[in-house]
């Protein structure tokens, strides 16, 4: 029987917490307290869609296990200290999805587990249309459409747009970001991508000074809010916007 979500973490309480949240809303859950037991867990005949993963685990750096979870098809959480960025970072590199911060809220965290699942159900059929909150895109005509009017995008804009709508939902770093768009020798170019997200998030925010659309992750990097997104709204108006 398929279980939904992988708790991966040494400590009882921390379980007995996880465990809870998830109870009370219906969702399975298997647990492991080694990063062995959670890879044997994860390739078994339960086949867990979502893993809650704990970064400090007592045979392994949870970070090495990460690229073999990705590679089984789980979508990653991780679960990690609050101020350790660097290990935020990592994780999203080698192939977590997204993480949520100790000491932790239980409704952030099952709106993160909920999302990753929808994700994991609702890939897109046509590798040249995506869909996010409020909006799509599709890279065969080049356009976007936001609350169904379509948004003026110069070619760097509309490639920033795409890279983050390939992974509605999950946070890309900067580096990601600017390898995929720029390309590996601007991979330090921070300043390119700010600008960049600037100027998008003017033609296709509602309020670009408060965004709901593109999210901000200080210190690590940008997510697209994915349909239905707790941090996403329901409706935006398009911002009037000249092509540049």
């Amino acid at each position: 029987m398929r279980k939904d979500v992988l708790i991966v973490d040494d400590e009882p309480a921390i379980r007995r917490l996880l465990v809870g949240a998830l109870d009370r809303v219906g969702l399975g859950h298997i647990e492991a307290t080694t990063a062995g037991e959670a890879l044997r867990l994860a390739g078994g005949s339960q086949q867990p869609a979502v893993a809650l993963l704990d970064l400090g685990l007592p045979d392994r750096d949870g970070l090495e296990i990460v690229p073999q979870l990705a590679a089984m098809g789980l979508a990653i959480i991780v679960l990690t200290a609050r101020d350790a960025t660097e290990e935020k970072v990592a994780a999203l590199d080698l192939g977590a999805d997204d993480f949520v911060t100790k000491p932790f809220d239980s409704a952030e965290l099952l709106a993160r587990v909920r999302s990753a699942l929808r994700r994991k159900g609702g890939t897109s059929s046509d590798p040249q249309k995506r869909s996010f909150e409020g909006g799509s895109i599709d890279r065969g005509t080049h356009t976007v459409l936001i609350a169904g009017a379509l948004a003026p995008l110069t070619p760097r804009e509309f490639d920033l747009l795409w890279a983050l709508a390939e992974r509605p939902g999950r946070v890309m770093t900067h580096t990601a970001l600017l390898e995929t768009v720029w390309g590996p020798a601007h991979r330090d170019d921070l300043d390119y991508l700010r600008v960049a997200i600037r100027s998008l998030r003017k033609k296709i925010e509602a309020d670009p000074s408060r965004p709901t659309l593109v999210m901000n992750e200080p210190g690590i990097g940008y997510r697209l809010a994915s349909p239905g997104d707790v941090q996403g709204t329901r409706s935006h108006t398009v911002r009037a916007a000249k092509n540049t």
